[in-house]
């Protein structure tokens, strides 16, 4: 039976005097994959960033793993075993490729085959052949493989991806998804703010729509399949 792995209960979030989350709830078991979507400022950065602790929460709670987190520092919370690809990717632009990913690695999560180099010039063979290429070097598709590929060095229990494929061409927003089916085959569990509904509803097995700070719908991919009105309603797709 899948174990408790994220439970975010009843957050408050606020900047300042301007509450941006009210009563936000997500609950992720190990081996979900799971999405948080909403249209542009409405809260799914804020609930990543409480999440991570890099916005204190002024109430309700966050575990993971079954220890409550909300308050701890960011990096004690990354040590437990949570990684981020974030939004606009935040690549070291002065570091190569190959030094990008070593400056990450850790081995967290007890994994029986752990992330390493060659696993990831395995997933993304265009890493390999520009390893020795900086960061700045890089297109931004190439730099959101390195960092999805720097995350995962980190052996992480959770993967998070903020915006995962937002201003990737075509072609190369499907080597990101057919990445994510990888991981997902592979049990990674993960959590996707994207507004690829069409796509998304085949990757994940739940998801949770956000309005404005609070949770609107949540569901399993069969129930929003079948309902597109919540996707131009919430989504504006």
């Amino acid at each position: 039976m899948s174990t408790a792995l994220l439970e975010v209960s009843d957050l408050q979030t606020a900047y300042g005097s301007s509450q941006v989350l009210f009563g936000m709830q997500l609950h992720m078991r190990s081996g979900d994959v799971a999405t948080l979507l909403g249209r542009n400022g409405m809260g799914k950065t804020t609930t990543v960033r409480s999440i991570l602790g890099l916005t204190r929460p002024q109430g309700g709670s966050v575990r993971f793993l079954g220890e409550r987190v909300d308050g701890l520092a960011p990096d004690r919370i990354a040590r437990m075993g949570l990684a981020v690809v974030p939004e606009g990717r935040q690549i070291f632009p002065n570091l190569s490729v190959e030094d990008n990913l070593k400056a990450f690695a850790a081995r967290r999560n007890g994994l029986s085959e752990p992330w390493t180099l060659d696993r990831v010039w395995a997933m993304f063979p265009r890493l390999l052949e520009r390893r020795r290429n900086m960061g700045n070097q890089l297109s931004g598709g190439e730099q959101q493989m390195l960092a999805i590929g720097r995350a995962l060095m980190t052996n992480p229990h959770l993967l998070i991806l903020d915006e995962a494929t937002e201003g990737l061409a075509p072609l190369i927003r499907e080597d990101i998804w057919q990445c994510l089916d990888t991981l997902r085959a592979a049990g990674q569990s993960i959590l996707v703010i994207d507004k690829y509904v069409q796509r998304l509803v085949k990757l994940a097995n739940q998801h949770t729509v956000i309005e404005r700070g609070r949770v609107v719908w949540q569901g399993d991919s069969p129930s929003l399949a079948a309902q597109p009105e919540l996707w131009h309603r919430y989504i504006g797709v």
